[in-house]
């Protein structure tokens, strides 16, 4: 994300500023007529008191660093260190906009083999200095809040290759580092693919995808990230681990799944093998209206269990789907379902797909739909910004439940941003990630941001987070845990779990240098 969006600031938008998309003038109108807009201050360099942990006068750690991985690949010029200071939620970019940058790292270190990995974490523990990894910069839960200790953000960047294709075995071995969309083009060499398109996409990376359990857009027919991984590599201050040298196996507890979704506060995530699929021969997307959100939630779960089973199935609830028409012409309400396909014969099974959803009182809108959410699949995160620049706050909140227990979910979440967001707010919601047993909410809230949005915002995001709980949720499908999801995150897994992660934690990083503060507390 080098380029023309960043600056002094840092990553003050989500892309560069000339991937920018102006907010539709149908949706400032209904912006302006539903919430309480306030023009935001123009952005501004960081506070002189920013604080920074770097301490001048004492380059040891950095000069065992440079001797590690040479001294080109320790970086200390502050725009560099601001860049890797957070994520990108929109409390993130609130701060980075204001200049209120609150902690930056003394030194990006950008090593580049698990060799150079282990070295720089031995390094650090034995100077207690804390370690944030960082492979594309994309969390929005708090995943790369930096500690209130001297620390180092440690770049995947330069572990970004193709390892290895086995063409037998389908799958491919791929480092951390590789941003998701270079590996398509790496993997399409081969004929191949790996299916994994969240909306995080353009920037993304590998490791990212492997460290928090991240679901694409298409994880209805590949399945999610984790699902994908036979193997991986992982770097601790004691050493590497390799876990993963068949399809399956019963030799004890699955050790992959100790790391998948670790968020690099137990190791850092180096190389994955994957499976990976034959390069689609034919795509198909299409939409279909359902009267009611209920309706809508009855076919998809139908083709969920019963089949057959799409790749790409997202079905916008009633507010969601009113404010994508907004300004398209459409007019006839209800709940819009986008569902493709991709694969062999697609427009055989489209058509088995229809007479189910036919028979739960869906109507064919034709491909057009599927054709325009194809086109701005990636579009949010760009609107946010433009939200933001019109004065509007936006930031989402998502959850996953048992098809049971879903309606009640979507309800209740709901009603509690609302009520804690009296002055003003929209709250928009989809499934966009089915199972058998039941499927993912997203929530987009736009809301008028007050005289402190970012405190505005905690709080509606704590009776949401509670709301999810409470209802059976949860707390996150595949955003991940970070600091913002942490004490509910805990609350669900229970007091005992919570004192075993603390366990292998110390096993594996006795110093507790990995990422302080991320996933338990």
């Amino acid at each position: 994300m080098d380029g023309d969006g960043e600056d002094a600031t840092g990553r003050t938008r989500w892309g560069p500023a000339s991937r920018a998309k102006p907010l539709p003038d149908s949706a400032a109108k209904l912006l302006a007529q539903v919430l309480e807009l306030t023009p935001p201050p123009p952005a501004v360099p960081p506070a002189d008191g920013t604080a920074d942990t770097r301490e001048h006068d004492d380059d040891t750690v950095l000069n065992a660093l440079r001797a590690a991985i040479g001294a080109d690949h320790v970086r200390t010029s502050r725009p560099i260190r601001a860049r890797h200071a957070a994520g990108m939620s929109t409390p993130d970019l609130l701060r980075r906009r204001s200049g209120e940058l609150r902690r930056i790292p003394q030194a990006v270190v950008r090593p580049a083999t698990t060799a150079e990995v282990v070295s720089v974490l031995d390094i650090c523990s034995r100077f207690q200095v804390a370690v944030v990894p960082f492979g594309g910069g994309t969390s929005v839960v708090g995943g790369l809040t930096p500690p209130a200790v001297p620390h180092v953000t440690l770049d995947l960047g330069r572990l970004n290759g193709l390892v290895a294709v086995d063409a037998i075995s389908r799958t491919a071995t791929l480092q951390a580092g590789l941003p998701a969309p270079r590996a398509a083009e790496l993997l399409a060499e081969h004929g191949f693919t790996l299916g994994h398109v969240p909306q995080s996409y353009e920037y993304a990376t590998i490791g990212g995808f492997a460290a928090t359990r991240s679901s694409g857009q298409a994880s209805t027919g590949y399945g999610r990230f984790d699902d994908m991984v036979t193997a991986l590599t992982v770097a601790t201050p004691r050493g590497a681990i390799q876990v993963g040298r068949a399809p399956a196996s019963a030799a004890g507890p699955d050790l992959r799944q100790l790391f998948l979704g670790s968020e690099g506060t137990l190791g850092v995530i180096t190389d994955v093998t994957v499976r990976v699929r034959p390069m689609p021969t034919q795509t198909h997307y299409e939409g279909w209206r359902f009267d009611s959100f209920t309706d809508g939630l009855h076919a998809v779960r139908k083709l969920a269990q019963d089949g057959p089973r799409a790749t790409v199935l997202r079905l916008s609830d009633e507010v969601e789907t009113m404010i994508g028409a907004t300004g398209s012409g459409r007019s006839d309400g209800g709940c819009l379902l986008v569902i493709g396909w991709e694969g062999e014969h697609v427009h055989v099974v489209a058509e088995t797909a229809a007479a189910v959803l036919s028979a739960h009182g869906g109507r064919p809108l034709g491909v057009e739909p599927g054709r325009q959410w194809e086109q701005h699949r990636f579009d949010a995160p760009y609107l946010r910004d433009a939200l933001l620049d019109a004065g509007a706050f936006a930031e989402t909140v998502e959850t996953a439940a048992y098809w049971s227990r879903l309606p009640e979910v979507h309800e209740r979440v709901r009603a509690a941003i609302l009520d804690a967001l009296p002055h003003g707010a929209l709250v928009l919601a989809h499934v966009s990630h089915v199972y058998e047993t039941g499927a993912s909410l997203y929530f987009t809230v736009i809301c008028s941001p007050g005289p402190d949005p970012i405190d505005r915002w905690h709080t509606a995001k704590a009776a949401a987070s509670d709301a999810i709980a409470a209802a059976g949720g949860t707390i996150t499908h595949h955003h991940g845990v970070g600091t913002d999801h942490r004490d509910w995150y805990a609350a669900e897994i229970g007091d005992l779990a919570v004192d075993l992660l603390r366990a292998v934690k110390h096993h594996l990083d006795p110093a507790g240098i990995l990422n302080p503060g991320i996933l338990v507390p």
